[in-house]
């Protein structure tokens, strides 16, 4: 048996007894307790971090998706746990769906489970952190965590499931510890899980005091913040931009190259591995024979649209719109879409179209001319479906319905007042304070539809229920303008202007012969040039993208990236376009060999020789200047200024960005010409005609404050990713995909 597997049982050893002692202190803690729950309840409990199921994934010849500091991460290994995870969202939410970005979502959380295992957890037995089993009892079993509610809870409304739950909807401990107590040992898996995620919270608590506690600024470090956010400096200065030089006036040779590439190697290191490929894109657009088509098919949809009763419309809509979208909306004559301006004089029934306009074929039917005030004031109360503090279901429509008709009567009955009733049962927190009223408002205010038209369209005094994308609003009418204006509801159908399959298929047959015929990176160049086509780069690809730019859903095309060699040319389909592509590049962690960099390094090195010269140029010929004047004189160049330039600044007024210009400037006196400089633009030199500061304070106790929490805010990003930079990871759990 190999050492590694050895080390690794020994860890997996570990790790039982860890749980099983765990568990069984907090089974001796509530032995005590009277009162047996059953099975069911326990199981009811328990189903959200359980549950079982065939694999999401097919059988895959590659072992690992990873190796993480020499550990090579299983494949099995990898897919149990996130069939875990999954397993515990689709009986979380009741739905055996798993989307893409889900999936993804917790794909990454797993491989970020296993860093934080193989990279940041040995950073604490280092430093002597430990979670003794009174610490996980106590946030799991007598004072659960947020994070332990959460997992048993309802996650439809948020509350705690009724089962453990006391009259008043808040845990009851004595069945929580007694679900505890009776768990079965097929059952401990949920436990466990609960328990690993608690320990590890409470870790990184620890972790992050230890860190927070060792932050500390200095007054000095406070002052010279403060001098360098408060300190303005008008600045007087001459450069000779590097560009005012062209590139091919300057000799370099291979040996400055090879020296610059030597010199710098650090500034050519690549964190991760990436990919670039050039491709050709064959558009998939609709032909004149099948925008005839689509135009004759939205012609006889506006024929028989104009056939159509009122009560009919909704169900033919639904038949001849894109998607089945029913959508109706309310215009006024400067809002109205229809280009015919006859339909401010015609009846309801009138349709209009069909107009290519653009993506779609539309057409139009006016439906209804509604009198409304040019104003309205209402106040109201919001029977939610949603808690608006959390945003989690709070009920279902059929229950806000119930709800808000139930308190109709109340009002109308005088059983209670309008205004105590908006302060106890209202959801929508923003108008509470004002007696559930938003004030006056119009048909233009950001307002939705119904609940405007309640309003604009109601009488003073009127009381009603008003449904909405929110829930329930009963809403009165507290006073209407006596200017009235019409309203136009109009019903829209979408027809869209798409190629037909024929179309498609002509389009990948014209990509396919050309990905056959160009089937070389050499082959490929020379296509493209004697076809006349336009390549297009997708650059520093990751091998777990999805998407690229203008190219969605890229995952398969990503896939043969990672697989194909530097040079390889391939054909791929997407929604609106087929594309042939050729893979231009490849970048691996570590430094980039200098033949994948050269052109960076020969714009440096061309930049280099520009700033020796111009230095050369600025010591003989403006010798002797006294002033910035003098040297843009004697140099033929004109003086410019920048006022107010920070110390902190990055970007320099007339120069750009450049903090060799904004450092200098910082460390040059009043009054006083720096020497020439070459700095990131071009070589300047600058005078510091004046400086002015803001007084400083008293103490620097508040900015002190300020730096700690900004440095306290960042240092758990920062300690990752400086533990992540010098550790050898490689990241291939794109494979399970």
């Amino acid at each position: 048996m190999s050492k590694e597997k050895n080390i690794q049982q020994q860890v997996d050893a570990e790790k039982k007894k860890e749980h099983t002692s765990v568990l069984e202190k907090i089974r001796r803690r509530t032995g005590l307790l009277v009162g047996i729950v059953g099975l069911a309840l326990v199981i009811f409990i328990l189903e959200s971090l359980l549950g079982s199921g065939a694999s999401i994934f097919g059988n895959d010849e590659m072992s690992t998706v990873g190796y993480i500091n020499g550990r090579k991460i299983d494949r099995n290994d990898f897919v149990n746990r996130v069939e875990m995870q999954l397993n515990n969202y689709r009986q979380r939410n009741q739905t055996n769906d798993i989307d893409d970005a889900t999936r993804t979502s917790v794909i990454d959380n797993v491989w970020q489970q296993y860093v934080s295992e193989i990279v940041v957890r040995p950073q604490f037995d280092k430093i002597g952190i430990t979670v003794g089993d009174d610490e996980v009892y106590e946030r799991v079993v007598a004072n659960p965590v947020p994070f332990v509610l959460q997992q048993i809870s309802d996650p439809n409304t948020g509350k705690v499931n009724e089962q453990i739950a006391k009259p008043d909807g808040s845990l009851d401990l004595n069945k929580w510890k007694q679900v505890i107590q009776t768990l079965p040992a097929d059952q401990e898996a949920g436990i466990r899980q609960i328990e690993d995620n608690v320990k590890n919270s409470r870790y990184y608590e620890k972790f992050r005091a230890i860190v927070n506690k060792g932050l500390y600024v200095t007054t000095a470090e406070a002052k010279e913040v403060f001098k360098a956010q408060s300190t303005k400096m008008n600045v007087s200065f001459v450069v000779k931009r590097y560009d005012a030089l062209s590139d091919s006036a300057v000799k370099i040779t291979d040996s400055d190259i090879q020296k610059y590439y030597s010199d710098h190697s650090y500034e050519f290191m690549n964190p991760e591995t990436s990919r670039s490929v050039e491709y050709v894109a064959f558009n998939v657009v609709p032909s004149p024979s099948d925008l005839e088509q689509i135009e004759k098919d939205a012609q006889r949809t506006a024929s028989e649209f104009k056939g159509k009763s009122m009560k009919e419309d909704s169900a033919f809509m639904q038949q001849e719109s894109e998607n089945g979208n029913i959508t109706v909306q309310d215009f006024t004559k400067k809002s109205m879409i229809v280009r015919d301006s006859t339909i401010f004089v015609a009846a309801p029934g009138a349709v209009y179209g069909p107009y290519n306009e653009g993506a779609y074929f539309k057409i139009y039917k006016l439906q209804a001319i509604n009198s409304i005030a040019d104003s309205a004031k209402v106040r109201h109360i919001l029977i939610g479906i949603n808690d608006p503090k959390t945003n989690q279901p709070k009920r279902s429509k059929e229950q806000a319905k119930k709800m808000a008709d139930s308190l109709l009567v109340v009002i109308k009955s005088k059983a209670a007042t309008f205004d105590t009733l908006v302060k106890t049962q209202s959801d929508d927190q923003g108008s509470i304070d004002k007696g559930g009223d938003y004030g006056w408002f119009d048909e233009n205010k950001g307002f939705v539809d119904p609940f405007k038209n309640a309003g604009l369209m109601g009488t003073k005094g009127n009381i009603s229920v008003v449904e909405t994308q929110f829930g329930y609003h009963i809403i009165e009418v507290l006073d209407v303008s006596k200017g009235r204006h019409n309203s136009y509801k109009v019903a829209q159908i979408f027809k869209p202007i798409a190629p037909s399959d024929e179309t498609n298929q002509k389009i990948f047959a014209e990509a396919n012969q050309f990905g056959g015929m160009n089937n070389t990176a050499e082959l490929f160049d020379k296509g493209v040039k004697e076809q006349k086509l336009v390549p297009r780069i997708a650059d520093n690809i990751k091998e777990g993208d999805r998407q690229l730019p203008n190219l969605a859903n890229a995952r398969d095309m990503v896939r043969w990236v990672y697989t194909a060699k530097k040079g390889d040319v391939s054909t791929f389909s997407f929604a609106d376009k087929h594309i042939v592509a050729k893979i231009s590049g490849i970048k691996n962690k570590g430094v980039l060999p200098l033949e994948e960099v050269k052109d960076d390094v020969t714009g440096k090195v061309i930049r280099e020789k520009k700033a020796e010269q111009f230095l050369g140029e600025f010591a003989k010929q403006a010798a002797g200047a006294k002033n910035v004047e003098d040297v843009a004189a004697k140099m033929g160049l004109d003086v410019r200024k920048t006022e107010a330039l920070l110390m902190n600044s990055r970007n320099v007024e007339g120069l750009g960005p450049d903090d060799i210009f904004v450092g200098t400037a910082s460390g040059t006196k009043a009054g006083t010409t720096s020497k020439a400089v070459a700095g990131n633009n071009g070589v300047f030199i600058l005078a510091v005609n004046s400086v002015a500061s803001e007084p400083a304070p008293k103490d620097f106790n508040m900015e002190k404050s300020q730096i700690e929490q900004s440095m306290s805010g960042r240092s758990d990003y920062e300690i990752l990713n400086a533990l992540k930079e010098i550790s050898d990871i490689e990241d291939h759990k794109s494979r399970i995909d």
